[in-house]
């Protein structure tokens, strides 16, 4: 296959239609928009979710609490996932993700105290439990509150 051989697939491309040219077209008078009423008009047509005076779907669901906009979410790290990791390493939450430990570090990471620890590392970190904190001291690390 050459480039000059490359087409788009077939019906992947329509041409566009051109109403308003006259009867022979298909598309004249009115084009394709009726007689009279509100879609016929300029400007015309519902808002998305008009459900003609129904009830709409977005206020017959029932709705729950509070949804806290401005809310943070932490990637929660083990102590156990953390063990796997090289002796006197830094660890940070773009550190664990070029690891492979987490998938994506959100607003931070979360470090808590599952599992045990034998390792030296340095911790920075959004939040560190109050366990984790004395298991890494312990362990010769050190804790930096990001």
């Amino acid at each position: 296959m050459k480039l000059d051989e490359l087409s788009p697939a077939p019906g992947a491309r329509t041409t566009r239609r051109r109403i308003g040219r006259g009867i022979g077209s298909g598309l004249g008078k009115t084009s394709g928009k009726g007689h009279k009423g509100q879609n016929a008009r300029s400007g015309g047509g519902v808002r998305p979710g008009f459900e003609g005076g129904q009830m709409p779907l977005f206020r017959r669901i029932p709705k729950r609490g509070f949804n806290n906009k401005g809310a943070k979410t932490y990637t929660e790290v083990t102590l156990s996932m953390l063990e796997n990791l090289d002796n006197g390493t830094i660890v940070t939450a773009e550190s664990l993700v070029e690891a492979g430990i987490i998938r994506k570090a959100n607003d931070g990471i979360v470090v808590l105290g599952n599992g045990e620890l034998t390792k030296k590392l340095t911790v920075k970190a959004a939040r560190v439990t109050k366990s984790a904190n004395e298991k890494i001291t312990a362990a010769g690390g050190k804790v930096e509150v990001v």
